[in-house]
């Protein structure tokens, strides 16, 4: 009985939990309502952004005369496709898609492989003048593309490639933000990942090709996303590179429909029917890769 009752005497009270403070409410329901009008905002800047390309698929199902009338519907109240049926049929739009399907294709393809060369020797092979090289990489990168127009005009004039397929993909087959990118990418893969391959005796193209290169995926689809995007809304160069309707690209074609030179009266849903069309490869691209652009997670080497 006595050791009972001293284990009674000596046991502590047990509290009852302190009931949460105004302050923790008022706080609670403060970062409520800012998160609230975050995703307001967020919503609001996602439907401005969104808007203009929502108009212009709807115009595009548009009669002339609804267009013309009521531009910025999202409802068309005659559902017409006579645009998109005047554009492959009565048009060179096929021509136009096809020839820009052909030099992004290149264009792609050749870019993501040289920019990683170029980026891989920038960033392991050590040699002189690859600081003036680099800079001079840098530098291109901080000059308008406008004020080459003229001399790549002269340029391929004279070396004989102007008013060709040569002439519209072999000057887009380097590009200087890309060779910056994949330096960098390469730079922060550790070099002790070749040390094994270099043993067994494979040459430096080998270990770029076989080794180095699949690490940089995340820089390649990103190269290969920029590249595509770039190449394919490519419109000054064409302009330069290029006289002859048969080598009309798509973006110098929608230019020429947008500014009236092949039709005549406003004609909004033609000319948004090209540009909605225009406009899926680059967005079905995104949406596809868009998770994996420059997830430096990958390719990491565990210690």
């Amino acid at each position: 009985m006595t050791d009972t009752t001293l284990a009674r005497a000596t046991t502590p009270p047990v509290e009852p939990a302190p009931a949460p403070s105004r302050r923790r409410r008022r706080f609670t329901l403060r970062s409520a309502a800012g998160q609230v009008l975050l995703y307001a905002m967020i919503v609001l800047l996602a439907v401005v952004y969104i808007y203009p390309f929502l108009v212009q698929v709807a115009t595009s199902f548009k009669t002339e005369q609804e267009a013309a009338s009521n531009p910025i519907s999202l409802l068309p109240q005659t559902f017409s496709i006579a645009a998109y049926e005047r554009l492959f049929l009565n048009s060179d739009f096929p021509l136009w898609f096809a020839n820009s399907a052909v030099v992004t294709i290149l264009v792609t393809l050749g870019r993501v492989f040289f920019v990683s060369l170029a980026g891989y020797a920038l960033a392991r092979l050590h040699f002189r003048g690859r600081g003036f090289v680099f800079a001079m990489v840098v530098g291109v990168m901080a000059v308008p593309a406008v004020v080459l127009l003229i001399p790549k005009f002269l340029v391929l004039n004279q070396i004989g490639i102007y008013d060709s397929y040569t002439g519209m993909v072999l000057p887009l087959l380097v590009d200087a933000a890309g060779v910056f990118i994949m330096k960098n990418f390469f730079e922060s893969i550790p070099a002790s990942v070749e040390e094994q391959a270099r043993i067994d005796g494979a040459g430096t193209f080998r270990v770029f090709w076989s080794i180095v290169l699949p690490m940089a995926r995340p820089a390649l689809v990103t190269i290969i996303i920029l590249s595509f995007q770039g190449s394919w809304n490519e419109l000054s160069h064409f302009i330069v590179a290029t006289q002859s309707p048969e080598l009309t690209t798509l973006t110098k074609g929608v230019a020429s429909l947008a500014s009236g030179q092949l039709s005549q009266g406003t004609q909004y849903p033609l000319k948004l029917a090209a540009a909605a069309i225009m406009t899926i490869p680059v967005a079905v691209l995104f949406f596809i890769f868009q998770k994996r652009i420059m997830n430096t997670s990958e390719g990491a080497v565990k210690g």
